[in-house]
């Protein structure tokens, strides 16, 4: 059994070193790592042909500057193993993580996906939003809590996953376009049923640098990850019930917009505030977040309310009412 590792980089000469070496420290040693460099200008490709000359089972493809889902599907094109696990240049793996990945895989032949538990490697004070998504992937590790909770955000720190290279074949690799590439893989494999897990232990130290893509790049700015999944959320959502939305402030009401723009058609509002409920304009139905069913099965409700601890408060007034998360509402915020 070989793991291949997709490692694309561009310009990472001062992390590369750190990151190669945990991979080369696993105990797990049945493995093979493609690097892909991404034009790299920093003498990261002159490290990476140091690390193929002295290890046989290290490979470097070179491209021109063209972006990470280019390398990480040239990466797939060129993995022989029937596991692909993803590590980025400026993390750190702990050396049992392929080991633990892979005996999660063989002991668990229903599940395509399998990431672990990540260390946040930055100062919570400073990079506040990053510490608490943290805190969010690291408390969902069950199929069914991936499955419930995959339109809140991306479930998995990408450099944390490995997966069964035949679903590459099955429902395909990563896509260009103005979404994060790998929010939308996770989305796509989701629907197309595909059960996804996470070891439950800590196997990745996950950086949280300035010039990571989700700080720096324009297709991870929060539009498009909303955009993204209301793509998916429409798909799924029933034909058969009328959809409200938990929340109807000013924000929230713009990206049910998005929503509508995709064919949705929204009944009206539920919100907490008081002030707000009635029909303050012609089309927008509000009301108070008391009135909404007390028996379930008679609408849908998307929550799109996402200030901190709002899930938690929504979780519980639905569940004491016998609502259920993905058959009567469903969050996305």
């Amino acid at each position: 059994m070989v793991c291949s590792i997709l490692l694309p980089f561009h310009d990472a000469v001062d992390t590369l070193e750190e990151a190669v070496a945990s991979l080369q420290a696993q105990t797990f040693q049945d493995w093979e790592l493609i690097l892909v460099d991404d034009g790299s200008k920093d003498g990261g490709t002159e490290l990476a042909q140091k690390f193929v000359s002295n290890d046989p089972r290290i490979q470097l493809l070179v491209q021109p500057h063209s972006g990470i889902v280019t390398a990480l599907n040239k990466g797939l094109g060129a993995a022989r193993g029937q596991f692909i696990a993803r590590m980025d240049a400026d993390d750190v793996c702990d050396p049992e993580r392929l080991g633990r990945q892979l005996d999660y895989m063989e002991k668990n032949p229903e599940v395509g996906l399998v990431s672990c538990l990540v260390e946040h490697l930055g100062t919570d004070s400073s990079q506040q939003g990053y510490a608490e998504y943290v805190r969010w992937i690291n408390s969902l590790t069950t199929p069914d809590e991936i499955y419930l909770q995959r339109f809140v955000e991306s479930p998995f720190a990408h450099p944390s996953v490995m997966f069964r290279k035949e679903l590459v074949d099955q429902f395909g690799g990563y896509r260009d376009g103005d979404f994060p590439e790998d929010y939308d893989l996770w989305l796509r494999w989701l629907q197309a049923g595909v059960r996804m897990a996470k070891v439950s232990e800590v196997l990745l130290q996950w950086r949280d640098l300035p010039r990571r893509l989700s700080r720096a790049d324009d297709r991870y700015r929060l539009e498009a990850f909303y955009r993204l999944k209301f793509q998916y959320l429409s798909k799924w959502l029933p034909d058969d019930k009328p959809i409200w939305v938990w929340g109807a402030g000013r924000t929230t009401r713009q990206r049910a917009a998005w929503l509508e723009e995709l064919g949705l058609h929204i009944e009206g509002y539920f919100d907490v505030d008081p002030r707000k409920v009635g029909e303050p304009r012609e089309g927008l139905k509000v009301l108070h977040y008391k009135d909404v069913p007390d028996t379930s099965g008679q609408i849908f409700i998307i929550v799109l309310a996402g200030a901190r601890g709002v899930r938690e408060k929504v979780q519980n007034f639905l569940s004491d009412k016998g609502w259920l998360e993905g058959i009567d509402f469903v969050f996305c915020a």
